[in-house]
């Protein structure tokens, strides 16, 4: 062992790590964006659920029982509506997490100790699910002298019932597997792409791309295409295996499932390809892409619940694909919901893709002009 040799070896990785600002953005960055994504964004203490109210009795005590509700601030009023199928609608739509339904007979129900209120909770999250449990708590002779106060529970028992729809068994299956559906895809098409123009650079393929009549547009659509299947390959293959060993429900339509995930793929396939036109080697187009995955499964709702994020991140993270995409999965798998009742989140997804694709085409004949 020849230390004067093993130092010049130090001292050369060390210029060279100093040379290299992508690596020195992980060294700083990683650490950074962990702690502050874990000490400021990330909160398991789940609020402000939006939530759809339908009053039918209209009472002086019912009001002041929603509005007891509401000061838990586990939920935050959303939409009024008239009769429960409307908040079941919403649901299923994805518009509201909770739902709260006053009988018409709530007086009476109150007074014989029934369940006057029933509480519908969106139970395909189960953050959402474990929350909204906490309005059952309220007690409904805190405003009404006159009720006996019946013991506070659980349905039937209670006077508050908590409905859990979609996964009443609150099996964790059932939520995290059409969420792995979305990671899956968002690891390995960015990544496929991200390497796709670098490797045909650095292996010199790139010069006899360029002298061909092939446009640039031509060239980042051809290197898209085949990886459209691989990511719908990778879609059945989760899917099958969850329905098959999970026993997570299919209660919408296929057609609306492969629409959905063909929007993640074209949209994570657009941004490897944008990461692609930014670096110079494979190894910097996996540590670019990492940098987009961490906040990507951190931020979208698939392991934290999104609801319990300060808004701020919040609206950082609807810039993420993830995002829109796990509430069209878990909306058409578990809800049985369909793309055109979540439009929103499905136009998100093409317009992410139209702007990230027109950026990398732009970059991509910029760079090799």
């Amino acid at each position: 062992m020849n230390l004067r040799r093993l130092w010049a070896i130090l001292v050369k990785e060390l210029r060279q790590l100093r040379r290299d600002r992508m690596t020195a953005a992980m060294i700083v960055g990683i650490p950074v964006i962990q702690l502050t994504l874990f000490g400021f964004a990330i909160n398991t203490n789940v609020r402000g659920l939006d939530a759809g109210i339908a009053d039918q009795a209209g009472t002086a005590g019912s009001r002041a029982l929603v509005m007891d509700m509401l000061a838990t601030q586990v939920v935050t009023p959303k939409y009024v509506v008239h009769t429960p199928q409307e908040l079941t609608a919403l649901l299923r739509a994805g518009r509201i997490s909770v739902g709260i339904a006053v009988p018409p007979d709530f007086e009476r129900r109150r007074a014989d100790g029934r369940p006057a209120v029933q509480v519908m909770v969106d139970g395909s999250d189960t953050a959402v699910q474990a929350a909204a449990a906490q309005l059952a708590q309220v007690p409904l002779d805190s405003h009404l002298p006159d009720a006996r106060a019946p013991a506070v529970g659980t349905p039937p028992d209670g006077p508050i019932s908590v409905v859990a729809f979609y996964n009443p068994e609150r099996r964790s299956a059932v939520n995290i597997v059409p969420g792995l559906i979305g990671v899956i895809l968002t690891m390995t098409m960015v990544l496929f792409t991200a390497i796709a123009i670098v490797r045909e650079r650095e292996r010199g393929n790139m010069e006899l791309l360029i002298a061909t009549p092939l446009t640039s547009a031509e060239l980042m659509l051809g290197k898209v295409l085949p990886y459209v299947v691989i990511g719908l390959v990778q879609t059945t293959l989760v899917l099958g295996l969850g329905v098959w060993v999970f026993a997570v429900p299919v209660r919408g339509s296929l057609l609306d499932v492969y629409l959905a995930a063909g929007l993640l793929i074209v949209a994570n396939l657009a941004m490897g390809l944008l990461i692609s036109t930014r670096v110079r080697t494979q190894f910097q187009a996996m540590q670019m892409s990492f940098f987009l995955f961490l906040p990507s499964i951190l931020l979208s709702g698939f392991m934290f619940p999104f609801a319990g994020m300060p808004k701020p991140v919040q609206y950082a993270a609807e810039v993420l694909p993830l995002t829109h995409f796990l509430r069209l999965i878990r909306g058409v798998l578990l809800r049985g919901g369909t793309l055109g009742q979540m439009w929103p989140d499905a136009l998100a997804l093409a317009a992410f893709t139209l702007v990230t694709m027109a950026l990398a085409i732009a970059r991509f004949r910029k760079r090799l002009d």
